[in-house]
């Protein structure tokens, strides 16, 4: 992380293009057998789903991520909150980053609104994190 934070400040984002293979891998580590996610016939036909629907605590994943490669040494994660609003895609390309909403450089805490956003630019995942910082651009 350089330099330090401000207040509106944008983290960098990640774009994510996950395939079937990528879903597979992760409900089969979630141990989370729900068919929307592996069969296609059942999710287009029974559930009505343009396509194999991504896992939320994977998206969550991503928002944890962005802002754990930003702070990198600089600081360490303290909370995450997140919200999945919209069902995202196997073959989608989704855009996940952030915004610094609170920074008290007095104490290190922060404060980032973070989102994952589908190909169409609608937020699909709002959340906040919440970070300590241990070292500052300057120490």
């Amino acid at each position: 992380m350089n330099p330090a934070p401000v207040v509106g400040g944008v983290i960098p984002t990640r774009e994510h293009s996950p395939g079937t293979v990528q879903l597979m891998l992760y409900n089969a580590v979630l141990w989370n057998g729900h068919r929307i996610h592996f069969d296609l016939p059942y999710t287009t036909d029974v559930e009505g789903y343009p396509g194999l629907v991504l896992a939320g605590p994977m998206l969550g994943d991503w928002l944890h991520q962005v802002v754990d490669e930003w702070l990198g040494d600089a600081g360490s994660i303290t909370g995450v909150s997140y919200s999945n609003r919209g069902a995202t895609y196997v073959g989608e390309t989704l855009l996940v980053g952030g915004e610094i909403s609170a920074f008290d450089a007095a104490t290190g805490e922060l404060e980032l609104d973070v989102y994952i956003k589908n190909q169409a630019g609608d937020v699909v995942v709002p959340g906040t994190i919440s970070a300590r910082l241990t070292a500052t651009a300057d120490s």
